[in-house]
């Protein structure tokens, strides 16, 4: 079952996306939107999202709520197809990562090849194990998930993993986890590492969290993290 998200202000289209859905093979859970305050408001991860670009005025753009929603997805990042009538919003999709952009009027051959694509990617992220990170900690081995982890901690010779559900620390340098978890994980200050999947915005002075706790960006770190982050949200391996 792969859960669908529509988010698109105008009834018709939304209506024909619905039913261009509901025409695939694809058994699926659709949820429509009229406005993106509506989709963020709604809890749920969804797998695939069909997104208009220009949405209501006043509230998020199509451009903005994917960034919003891929961050809030923590580990999972959702594919975007983006669904407009302009063509000059092309270069800005893949700015943040879409999947793919349909112009409208949707011709419906072309949204069954992307669906299809789409489908076979989600069914191929799935089929992956999971990544995890093994550590000695008090003498026991402990088995993390890598999506799981929200950041990592240097302290006092040790290294803090702060976790979804809590936190453990254990004898480590964050230098050796830095190599060993990879691009999905980037260092912005001596003291941090951090989960990519996890933050919800930056200055350049400090990144914020899903969730909304905050952390220091080293200025010495700053043009690394921007490009770390720019290149996970086009599309970087997923976990």
């Amino acid at each position: 079952m792969i859960r669908i998200a529509v988010c698109e202000d105008d009834p018709q289209a939304r209506g024909e996306l619905a039913a261009l859905i509901r025409a695939q093979s694809c058994p699926c859970e659709l949820a429509e939107y009229a406005s993106a305050g509506d989709c963020l408001a709604d809890s749920r991860d969804f797998d695939l999202l069909f997104l208009d670009i220009e949405l209501a005025p006043g509230q998020p753009d199509g451009m903005e709520l994917a960034r919003r929603l891929r961050a809030r997805s923590g580990g999972s990042r959702p594919l975007i197809v983006f669904v407009t009538g302009y063509e000059r919003y092309v270069f800005d999709a893949f700015d943040v990562g879409a999947f793919q952009y349909l112009l409208k009027p949707v011709d419906g051959e072309k949204f069954a090849r992307v669906f299809s694509r789409a489908v076979m990617q989600l069914e191929g992220e799935r089929q992956k194990p999971p990544r995890v990170l093994t550590l000695q900690s008090a003498g026991v081995s402990r088995t993390v998930p890598l999506n799981s982890i929200r950041y990592v901690e240097s302290s006092n010779h040790k290294v803090v993993l702060h976790l979804e559900d809590g936190s453990f620390s254990c004898y480590a340098k964050i230098r050796d986890l830095e190599a060993e978890l990879g691009d999905q994980f980037c260092r912005v200050h001596k003291g941090y590492l951090v989960h990519l999947a996890c933050v919800e915005g930056y200055s350049r002075t400090e990144l914020t969290l899903i969730g909304g706790e905050k952390l220091l960006i080293s200025k010495y770190k700053y043009q690394d993290f921007v490009k770390a982050y720019l290149r996970y949200l086009k599309g970087g391996d997923g976990l």
